[in-house]
């Protein structure tokens, strides 16, 4: 449908969530579990000709962090924006994976040490979404897309980026390690695969041209991992990352790492458990804990346990004076605020002691949040960022403090204010034709570097990248948030975008320069991948950038799905080929067609769960988020016709009434029945019915089966033919955490919640995935995402990851046996009998007869496998959480054990 009016909503302070995959604590203090993201990205076209888009942005929800309150507005809204991943859905990612209590450090280490010695069976997966992918492609320009924003080839999330002279770049994804070109960005290769994590906080190349790994990705959104530690690839130009390359112990292991700096010999970390620092040269031996300024709150202390312990030693940056490096400065606090935040530097008795005074550059808790600094190469200048807690509470539009320059280049100062938000908003900003303020996720978007031939030139990146010229004294926004919002801009397909230039994607997160054949380039990296210009390029009147290019060229994966779906492509002659789409973080809805060798965006936002009609898979449901649903029948292909009425839109929404912030998850559950595709289930607070299949055209065509009860909602919903199964939590925090099960009919009848005690065989943890038997409904497999009560402290938290019952939920089977003790995501009962499982780890397969499981097939990277699906070419599509999607030819499992056996 056309967004008849421009929609304005105030946007809310981020959720208190600290990254975990069940390794650090993670815990939303003060904050319910419906805090939105406050960015606004989600574009909506207008039916008319070059009217501007719309977007949505969700509001409601309450508090930001244990010292501050945000400003509420609209509880309950719709909708919401296209980055809402590091707010709201980002701590549900995380509750999943944590509740019911805290998450021992070491789990995910345990399960993947126990992985290496598992049994494989024969086969390899292959890649699917191994294709550029066109955020602008001009086939889908209609209702729900954001081609023409101007972002161009997308790729996930990059949180590092390390270049130096001879064309060598290193791009690192937010859960996809790290990738080598050797052209100067692009022709991509993946380097740290045989790494326990690939979780990206920073990259840096050191003085005698190591590059140095910091694992646990640097943004305290749960949509990111912790990680395994540091480590350094002595050769980066030919070799590759390996475990025994790890500088020091465990230490670090099961931390975010913010930072890496080095100076007097050392290199300091600054990391979600303090400060720490090791040799640079001497790389064994264990790190050394500099500063922490809660130490009762780490592993081991007197309060480690106290649900606020995540939060109390988060260090974001390191200072260090390159005239002596013995003077450093610590930044220093949650962004959200506490008590403790501040910079510290080393008093003379060698105790960290708050530093009372900087100049311009804020010194009390209540102003300094998330910092980020950049020294310059001649040591001339120091730049800082900060984001300050007590302007994130107070002002909806902006986190901002300022941007601010010591010319002394000492990190003592004293510091002036070279920006602020209006100066920011002023300098050719794309935020302010939407109504926000620059820096309104200051507390996510950060990034720092000086041009290293000039201490006066300066990038930095918020939501847009910027840059300065002259110290500050004046800005420029060479790549704006999109370009919606610019007379440039036109949404005719036939003018591409037409006369406005390529921009980067939003929300700025690295920043590096690095030369290739004599020419020196920056190079960004954002939720949309890796992007390079000139260092001193072009730009037009407005200041905005002529020259970006983007470097995800299909070789460089790091695409984050929630979701895939599969289905015959109409068009293709063979009658073989299928479509396959799936939902993304922040990089809306991808679709890649039989003969596509490029993928395209046909639905923008943020993607979540996704249907897909395996008879024809140009029919697609996408959800947006919070059950915010729209369906096409022709692959959301621009007929160009809606441009001027309405009526003759391809896309439409049929989100069902629990479309809310309070009544669904981010990333609320979908399904259909396996033998009936035109049966849809959609789980909020209630269990939603609908038999139109996707000719559906209306949310209003939905029907209620069962309401789950005041404060639960639907985590996982399955039905076969009638019969239907949901999981759910409520409250879904880890304090308070309850689940459960309701079984009942399509046509309202028969429900009932199961029998699930909390000491009982069921652990109490999050319920992610059912498999319903297609020929006995009362067959069924449930999967639980969390650790069990080895790591987890928390009531109830139980033993095994996927149970099964034969007499509808009466009775259960913990069938979990050999499987590593990791978050369970997506199980699949296989057309052989053998059962598929998808973990935070690998993907899993069980043959029939068999007891234990093998890991599934060679080259699946290790990462998130979020949900698993079954094509109608007989393939199993694995949707991953930083390596794209990849496919198995379940025919080598053959019918009986394992047909091509691999140990």
């Amino acid at each position: 449908m056309i967004v008849p009016t421009r929609q304005r909503r105030r946007l809310l302070l981020p959720a208190v969530t600290l990254t975990a995959l069940g390794l650090a604590t993670t815990q939303a203090l003060a904050a319910p579990s419906a805090t939105p993201d406050p960015r606004p990205h989600q574009a909506q076209h207008q039916g008319e000709v070059g009217t501007k888009h719309a977007k949505k942005v969700r509001g409601g929800g309450t508090t930001a962090g244990p010292a501050f309150t945000a400003k509420a507005d609209a509880p309950g809204e719709d909708g919401g924006d296209e980055a809402e991943n590091s707010a709201e859905g980002t701590a549900q990612y995380t509750e999943a994976r944590t509740a019911p209590g805290v998450v021992a450090p070491g789990a995910y280490g345990a399960a993947w040490a126990q992985l290496q010695s598992m049994p494989r069976t024969g086969g390899s997966w292959d890649h699917v979404t191994d294709k550029p992918y066109d955020s602008d492609d001009p086939r889908y320009r209609d209702v729900n897309s954001n081609s023409s924003g101007g972002s161009g080839y997308v790729t996930g999330r990059i949180t590092g980026i390390a270049a130096d002279d001879d064309g060598y770049v290193y791009a690192g994804g937010a859960n996809g390690g790290v990738f080598r070109s050797r052209t100067g960005g692009g022709q991509w290769q993946s380097i740290s695969d045989k790494l326990p994590s690939l979780s990206t906080g920073t990259l840096d190349l050191d003085g005698s041209g190591r590059l140095w790994y910091a694992t646990g990705e640097s943004n305290t959104g749960a949509t990111s991992y912790v990680g395994t530690g540091v480590y350094v690839l002595p050769d980066p130009k030919h070799g590759e990352f390996q475990p025994g390359m790890r500088v020091g112990g465990a230490e670090l292991e099961s931390t975010i790492i913010h930072a890496l700096r080095f100076g007097g010999g050392k290199v300091w970390a600054a990391t979600s458990r303090g400060v720490w620092s090791h040799s640079a040269t001497a790389l064994s031996g264990p790190w050394t804990l500099e500063f922490a300024p809660n130490p009762e709150y780490l592993p081991g202390g007197s309060k480690a346990g106290d649900p606020a312990a995540p939060y109390k030693n988060i260090a974001n940056d390191i200072a260090i004076d390159p005239k002596d490096p013995g003077k450093v400065v610590l930044a220093v606090g949650w962004r959200g605020g506490d008590t403790y935040n501040g910079f510290y530097g080393k008093a003379a008795d060698g105790t960290w002691q708050r530093v009372g005074a900087l100049g311009d550059l804020p010194t009390d808790a209540a102003n300094v949040g998330n910092v980020t600094f950049a020294v310059s190469a001649d040591g001339s200048r120091y730049y800082a960022i900060d984001q300050s807690p007590a302007v994130m509470a107070s002002d909806p539009d902006t986190g901002l403090k300022g941007i601010y320059v010591s010319k002394s280049g000492s990190p003592f100062g004293p510091w002036t204010q070279i920006a602020d938000k209006d100066k920011l908003k002023n300098s050719g900003s794309a935020l302010q034709d939407e109504g926000y303020q620059p820096g309104i996720q200051a507390w996510y978007n950060q990034s720092l570097q000086v041009d290293p031939a000039d201490p006066d030139h300066v990038y930095a990146g918020l939501e847009e990248v910027l840059e300065t010229k002259n110290g500050g004294s004046t800005w420029t926004v060479p790549g704006p948030y999109w370009n919606f919002g610019f007379p440039c801009w036109s949404i005719d397909p036939a003018k591409q975008t037409g006369d406005c230039s390529q921009t980067t994607h939003s929300d700025q997160h690295a920043v590096a320069f690095g030369r290739y054949k004599g020419k020196t380039s920056v190079y960004v990296g954002n939720d949309g991948g890796i992007y390079s210009r000139p260092v001193n390029g072009a730009a037009d009147a407005s200041g905005h950038a002529t020259d970006w290019k983007s470097l995800g060229d299909g070789t460089i994966d790091t695409l984050q799905y929630y979701s895939v779906g599969v289905g015959k492509d109409p068009a293709d002659r063979s009658g073989r080929g299928v479509i396959v789409s799936g939902g993304l973080q922040d990089n809306g809805q991808s679709i890649l067609r039989a003969h596509d060798k490029v993928m395209g965006s046909n639905f923008g936002g943020d993607g979540a769960d996704t249907l897909v009609d395996p008879n024809n898979g140009c029919n697609i449901a996408e959800e947006y988020v919070y059950l915010d649903m729209w369906v096409t029948q022709n692959c959301a292909v621009n007929n160009g016709g809606w441009k001027t009425d309405p009526a003759k839109a391809t896309s439409y929404e049929v989100a069902p009434p629990d479309k809310d912030t309070s009544a669904a998850r981010f990333i609320a559950p979908i399904t259909s029945d396996p033998k009936d595709v035109n049966t849809w289930i959609a789980g909020g607070r209630h269990v939603w019915v609908q038999h139109k299949g996707y000719a559906i055209r209306s949310g209003s065509e939905w029907t209620s089966a069962y309401d789950l009860g005041a404060g639960h909602v639907a985590t996982a919903v399955a039905t076969v033919d009638g019969t239907v199964y949901a999981g759910w939590c409520g409250p879904c925090n880890n304090v308070g955490f309850s689940r459960g099960i309701a079984v009942g009919k399509t046509d309202g009848t028969g429900w009932h919640q199961l029998d699930l005690p909390v000491d009982g065989t069921l652990p109490n943890r999050y319920i992610s995935s059912f498999s319903v038997d297609e020929k006995d409904a009362r067959h069924v497999l449930v999967a639980f995402n969390g650790f069990s009560r080895t790591w987890t402290e928390g009531p109830g938290a139980g033993v095994g990851h996927l149970f099964e019952t034969h007499d509808g939920g009466a009775t259960w089977t913990d069938i979990s046996a050999n499987l590593p003790d990791v978050p369970a995501t997506s199980v699949k009962v296989l057309p052989n009998g053998g059962l598929a499982l998808g973990t935070d780890l690998a993907a899993f397969y069980r043959a029939p007869g068999e007891t234990d499981f093998r890991v599934l097939g060679r080259n699946l990277p290790t990462t998130a496998v979020q949900q698993l699906k079954i094509g109608p070419d007989g393939k199993l599509y694995a949707a991953t959480f930083g390596r794209g999607i990849w496919s198995f030819d379940l025919r080598r499992l053959g019918h009986g054990r394992y047909d091509e056996q691999d140990d």
